[in-house]
């Protein structure tokens, strides 16, 4: 069985593509797959996407940094709404990004600050980005009272001490295909380093595509490609490919007879 921690099946480029891509990935074994909205225009297509999949798509809901400024007065509400409908929803995309040009971190704490009060009120697992913001992420989560129980720092590319302190604080961290290039070598040695029980793996597709994908289309990563990103993951870093799948099924809380 194969779970893809982190992908986007939503996005708008998969759109003459996605009934095909579904079908593939059930035939190389993805059981489980977490889609992650990143802004309130797209919320609805992840929640289609999981009612005319629930045994595959796991749906996820936030705001991410890059689109903060397309938010409605009422965002929070209806990502309250959201998770009050679906008890397997997760939070997020979310998070900060200092990365991006012309970018405002005085607005993306608060409500990145935001998500994680709901992560906490509804005992919901998070999925973070991160991007060159690594201190103010440690300052507003060492400086919370109460911490979500599960946080997913997704296609992590901090530093090795970075992610201790992310460990003392309970945080997991997925490994993306992308990150199998030869030139990631320093990311790579980061994660050998890390619990294999704290490590999931995704493609985070349609971005982020791993070298000499087995599945092509067009200049994307097919989610399909899970299944070789999975058995190369575990070779570069000396871990049985079931650990990823069952990391991901405890931290999302997926019983394996829900498969």
């Amino acid at each position: 069985m194969l779970f893809d921690s982190h992908n986007h099946l939503q996005n708008h480029r998969f759109d003459q593509h996605r009934d095909d891509l579904i079908s593939e990935m059930r035939r190389v074994g993805i059981s489980r797959c977490v889609v992650n909205g990143t802004t309130e225009s797209d919320w609805p297509k992840v929640k289609r996407l999981a009612q005319d999949h629930p045994d595959l798509v796991i749906p996820s809901y936030g705001l991410h940094p890059w689109h903060l400024k397309q938010r409605s007065d009422h965002w929070l509400n209806t990502l309250a709404d959201l998770l009050i409908e679906s008890p397997n929803a997760a939070i997020g995309e979310c998070g900060l990004d200092r990365w991006l040009r012309d970018h405002d971190i005085g607005l993306q704490l608060p409500i990145f600050q935001k998500h994680l009060d709901l992560a906490v009120q509804f005992d919901r697992p998070i999925t973070i980005h991160c991007l060159k913001a690594w201190g103010p992420l440690l300052t507003l989560l060492k400086q919370g009272t109460v911490l979500p129980t599960r946080l997913l720092l997704h296609s992590y590319s901090g530093s090795l001490e970075t992610a201790k302190e992310l460990l003392k604080l309970g945080a997991h961290f997925s490994f993306s295909g992308y990150f199998l290039n030869s030139r990631k070598e320093k990311i790579q040695e980061i994660f050998r380093q890390l619990p294999p029980d704290r490590i999931l793996v995704e493609t985070d597709a349609p971005d982020m595509r791993p070298p000499s994908p087995n599945y092509q289309l067009e200049d994307l990563n097919h989610p399909a490609n899970l299944k070789d990103i999975v058995i190369q993951c575990a070779q570069v870093l000396n871990i049985p490919t079931e650990q990823f799948a069952q990391n991901s099924r405890n931290f999302f809380n997926i019983a394996l007879s829900q498969k």
